[in-house]
């Protein structure tokens, strides 16, 4: 359960270590881009799971409301309307 991620076998001054060679092989300028990028795809990837949730919990309604209308129904709408 101490296990963050891949960093369970990792002590501090090891994290501080591999935090600054990264700094060095990307430069400062370069991993605020990185992050943003990836903030952004993760963004649109909930984006993309509510609009599938959306989209399915749609479908039983729509379902339902045609399931409701009967060709009789449509019958009576026919001759209701004026020609």
């Amino acid at each position: 359960m101490n296990d963050f991620l891949f960093l369970s076998g990792f002590k501090g001054s090891e994290i501080l270590i591999l935090a600054l060679l990264i700094l060095l092989l990307f430069g400062g300028k370069k991993i605020p881009e990185l992050m943003r990028g990836l903030g952004k795809g993760i963004r649109n990837f909930k984006e993309g799971m509510k609009d599938v949730s959306d989209e399915i919990n749609k479908e039983p309604e729509s379902q339902a409301t045609k399931k409701e209308t009967t060709p009789s129904d449509k019958e009576d709408r026919k001759t209701d309307e004026p020609r």
